[in-house]
């Protein structure tokens, strides 16, 4: 079955630190964009990184840009998420998603496109 599986949230205190990973099973990361999505109580989806496939080009939401940095290990079919100096706006439940890169507009809103995601983890950030 195909099937992406998030983990590595948790709680975590402003300014801290979170590795999010994500793990792809019956389909191969290759041919396809893939990154990081995220939902809060009350708001909107947002994008918040996704990379390219052949040319690894790497896209940041406005809000993350600079704290968070994406990454993918195609030998592993895994990709990742490290955040640091994290805030309590950050607070959300973060899904990955990968769409094909014939359908990739090379935006952060990528995953409006995506045939595949996951179930999500929770990230809360609170002192």
């Amino acid at each position: 079955q195909v099937s992406l599986v998030e983990s590595g949230g948790g709680l975590v205190q402003p300014g801290g630190s979170l590795r999010l990973s994500c793990a792809a099973s019956g389909f191969s990361l290759d041919g396809y964009a893939s990154g990081w999505f995220r939902q809060a109580p009350g708001k909107e989806r947002e994008g918040v990184s996704c990379i390219g496939s052949s040319d690894g080009r790497l896209y940041y939401a406005d809000s993350v840009r600079g704290r968070f940095t994406i990454s993918r290990d195609n030998a592993k079919n895994t990709l990742y998420l490290q955040m640091n100096s994290l805030q309590p706006e950050d607070t959300a439940i973060y899904y990955c998603a990968a769409v094909p890169l014939e359908n990739f507009r090379g935006t952060t809103d990528f995953y409006r496109d995506a045939p595949f995601w996951g179930h999500g983890t929770q990230v809360t950030v609170s002192s």
